[in-house]
């Protein structure tokens, strides 16, 4: 049986590998997630029976509730509310490794082995605590139950440095007498939750696909630490795939900012979404319409659509995609140009463009798109705002600056569908509003492209 458990996680850590893989394309993402779904298949079966479960009665019920809370999520969760479910799922990855980590304490009497699972067990509590106090948060801020803006307090960087050596001066009385320690534990999960909570607070609106892969490669970390406890090494091995993984993401997320990870956690960076401009001269902009713009299309040879996240707030990716086609029967070119963190998670405009059937092809990322659009007729800006903004170029007072951007603002033409003339999470005014080139189509970006391809269906 060992041989055969053995022989099966390594089957399945095979499947966790081509699954990533496969993830790394919008066209084999499906397959990636069923190759995964595989390999995870195959561990629980096989980890069920190495384990002689006789007694499946917890185990069926918790698959029959867990089963249908994720089919109704699947159903009704819409594509704005993505970014929640996934801080959701990554907080509940955390907290599931706690509750075993702390279970299997229990369960063999207060009785561990040596230091090497003593520091993994801390690790777990640990980090599984703070993945789950701290994805509460980003949920509740990405809800909007939170304020988006940065929440800060004197000492609050003091405070979680005071909690972490907390944490390893109560770990080591723990492992000096761990069959009484559980004390110990209960109190290093408190604190734990506290720190998750002060450690996402103090971070933006716009930092949140950061944290959201941040908060994924904690879950993976707690999971590969309670693996080390449990001695089970396909949880070692996806634990630590995941782990990687999202710091890998984290990674490509503060590049695509120009920004550190200490920058992200620690800078307070950002306002409340949609707040106005403050300060300096109050300037105003013509306002066009659908029938403008589609007298603008006429004359289009390639067009260029930069989605944002007003995009999945409007909830028009279907009519976009619609648009899209309308212009391709005219013979126009048109392209989706995809800033790595425009929304508010990693992949955020991929999945939702996906979502409408936007062929995968038309998804073209920053780098490879940007020297395009100053040979393009039209770019059309739906719902971004930060992620276009020059000022990240030369303003050095900018939380923005040193950015990379869309360079929308060296297309021959330029459409922004947005509501206002608000600013974006940074809370930095966008001098493309005000551009001679630019074209402001106020409104729902829903209604507004709902205007534009009626008109553009009854002049074929």
């Amino acid at each position: 049986m060992d041989v055969l458990s053995n022989v099966i996680y390594l089957i399945a850590s095979v499947l966790f590998i081509l699954g990533l893989m496969k993830l790394s394309s919008p066209k084999t993402a499906r397959v990636g997630n069923l190759y995964a779904m595989l390999g995870m298949f195959l561990a629980i079966v096989i980890t069920l029976l190495d384990k002689h479960i006789i007694d499946f009665t917890y185990i069926i019920a918790g698959i029959i509730i867990g089963g249908a809370i994720g089919a109704i999520a699947a159903k009704k969760v819409e594509m704005t509310q993505m970014p929640q479910m996934v801080a959701l799922f990554n907080g509940f990855g955390g907290i599931a490794s706690t509750f075993v980590a702390y279970a299997e304490y229990v369960n063999t009497n207060h009785t561990v082995g040596g230091t090497d699972v003593v520091i993994s067990l801390i690790l777990s509590l640990l980090i599984g605590t703070v993945t789950f106090t701290g994805s509460m948060v980003a949920f509740l801020k990405l809800q909007g139950i939170m304020p988006g803006r940065p929440i800060v307090f004197k000492g609050q960087m003091t405070l979680n440095a005071l909690i972490l050596i907390a944490t390893a001066g109560l770990g080591w009385y723990f492992g000096m007498d761990t069959l009484n320690g559980e004390l110990y534990l209960l109190i290093i999960v408190g604190i734990a939750a506290v720190l998750g909570v002060t450690s996402v607070i103090p971070i933006g609106g716009a930092d949140m696909p950061v944290v959201i892969s941040l908060l994924n490669s904690y879950s993976g970390l707690a999971a590969a630490a309670t693996g080390f406890v449990l001695s089970n090494n396909v949880l070692i091995i996806s634990g630590a795939l995941v782990g990687a993984s999202g710091i890998i993401l984290t990674q490509i997320m503060c590049v695509a900012m120009n920004r550190s990870l200490t920058n992200v956690l620690f800078g307070a960076v950002g306002t409340d979404s949609g707040t106005a401009a403050s300060g300096g001269e109050q300037r105003t902009v013509t306002r066009y319409t659908a029938d403008d713009a589609a007298m603008i299309f006429e004359n289009a040879e390639s067009v260029i659509i930069v989605p944002g996240y007003g995009l999945a707030v409007a909830q028009a990716q279907h009519v976009m995609h619609e648009l899209m086609q309308l212009l391709e029967k005219r013979g126009i070119e048109v392209r989706f140009a995809i800033h790595p963190v425009a929304g508010r998670m990693p992949g955020h405009m991929n999945v939702l463009l996906a979502e409408a059937n936007v062929p995968y092809d038309k998804l073209v990322e920053m780098d490879e798109i940007n020297d395009d659009f100053a040979s393009t007729d039209v770019a059309l800006v739906v719902g971004a705002n930060d992620v276009i903004n020059p000022a990240a170029r030369y303003k050095k007072d900018s939380p923005l600056y040193g950015m990379p951007i869309l360079n929308v603002d060296q297309a021959q033409r330029v459409m922004i569908i947005k509501r206002s003339l608000a600013t974006g999470f940074a809370g930095e005014d966008n001098e493309l509003f005000y551009d001679d080139k630019t074209m402001m189509l106020f409104g729902d970006a829903k209604g507004m492209l709902t205007d534009l391809n009626k008109i553009l269906k009854e002049d074929e």
